[in-house]
């Protein structure tokens, strides 16, 4: 062999061992970087520009249940920097995450702010973002299944409550056909008959009314309204029932008080509790509509002497058809609607509706709405002299304005 071919062969053998050594080195480096990566913490470029830009709370979890990083809406959760994962829940979830190939999705409940705030129903999705960090992103979906579970609470409470009337209809229609024959017992039916019609009405009208009050859109008539000139339309239209039930209607409080709102619904709100009040009180009784300002507020109290609300039905008297005596509604045709419609036209002119009551001594209804000033040509006017419903004096009054 003479001296090119060693040369050449010691040229092939230096690069194969050259070659050898070089991937060797490559191998050595890549592994170095898997196994940093495997170890490392560090968040990668971009995730935290994300994380603040979005609405969602997000956080970034260790392998330890550590944040290492969140956005300003995790930090309620109890998700900021530094902190232990919350909830046995979200530690599962991660643990989950960290050998799913994709994006791993769990509903839970989380307490967002300190006790004793509620917990919230949130969507948590989980997304590896590197072998030991895990990406959370939590949407608060309490407000959204709230009002899902309202949506089929009414429309199976709905469907329940119709059954009743339009049954009644259909075999009193039966019995009417039946009784052809009987003038006397066609009377009685057909009185009956229009009387479950007049419910159904009623329940039909107070079931639109409801529904637009918890709709969306604004009240399109509002305006600066005289307290005066609701509670007199309210008492106006029960003064038949009244007289009927052998109840008598006082007035008193302050006079001259305005607030912003819509004048039918809030009418209609003063006269549901005034219905009620009389609808629950004994004949020979008295139902007080008071008025007062306290601090800016306007405060409408309607009192009865009546049988009363137990504390156990206090907390629910405000819910869609939840009656306190079912068989007195059903008595006197009450839909069950009446309260509600007051929460939520309350609520919607920014105040709110409170009650004390006791068994055996009767009930207060106050409802709470932020005053106005005066319109500006608003002259000042002589007092007009007072109905005789009206309270002969403002003196002997409770402390919520109404007459004792």
């Amino acid at each position: 062999m003479d001296t090119t071919q060693l040369a050449l062969l010691a040229l092939l053998a230096g690069v194969i061992i050259g070659g050898s050594v070089s991937a060797v080195v490559v191998l050595s480096l890549r592994a170095r970087d898997r196994a940093r990566a495997e170890t490392s913490l560090e968040i990668p470029d971009g995730v935290r520009e994300v994380m603040h830009g979005m609405d969602d709370a997000v956080a970034v979890s260790d392998a330890s249940f550590i944040v290492r990083a969140s956005s300003s809406a995790a930090a309620p959760f109890g998700l900021g920097e530094g902190a232990t994962l919350p909830g046995d829940q979200l530690r599962a979830l991660v643990r989950t995450a960290r050998t799913a190939e994709a994006s791993t999705t769990e509903t839970m409940r989380l307490r967002r702010g300190a006790p004793p705030a509620e917990p919230r129903l949130v969507s948590v999705r989980a997304t590896r973002i590197s072998p030991r960090l895990i990406l959370l992103v939590l949407r608060d979906i309490t407000e959204r299944e709230r009002v899902e579970e309202m949506r089929r609470d009414f429309v199976a409470n709905t469907s329940h409550e119709l059954k009743t009337p339009v049954g009644a209809v259909t075999l009193l229609a039966e019995a009417i056909e039946s009784a052809a024959d009987d003038p006397p017992q066609v009377r009685i039916f057909a009185s009956r008959l229009t009387a479950e019609a007049n419910r159904l009405a009623l329940l039909t009208s107070r079931i639109m009314n409801l529904s637009r009050l918890q709709a969306a859109d604004e009240l399109t008539q509002m305006r600066t309204l005289s307290v005066d000139e609701v509670v007199a339309s309210a008492v106006d239209a029960h003064l038949i029932q009244a007289e009927s039930a052998g109840v008598e209607m006082l007035r008193g409080g302050k006079r001259g008080l305005y607030v912003h709102g819509d004048a039918q619904v809030l009418s209609e709100a003063v006269g549901n509790l005034i219905a009620n009040a009389i609808v629950y009180s004994p004949s020979g009784e008295r139902v007080g509509i008071g008025v007062k300002s306290v601090d800016g507020i306007v405060e409408i109290a309607v009192t009865d002497r009546g049988i009363g609300i137990s504390e156990r039905d206090q907390a629910r008297v405000f819910e869609r058809f939840y009656r306190a005596d079912p068989a007195r509604a059903r008595r006197t045709g009450g839909s069950g609607l009446g309260l509600s419609i007051v929460k939520h036209a309350v609520q919607r002119h920014g105040g709110e509706v409170t009650l004390w009551s006791r068994p055996d001594r009767g009930s207060t209804f106050t409802i709470r709405l932020p005053q106005v000033a005066a319109p500006a040509d608003e002259a000042p006017r002589k007092k007009k002299r007072r109905r005789k419903r009206d309270a002969p004096s403002v003196a002997g009054t409770t402390q919520n304005g109404v007459p004792s």
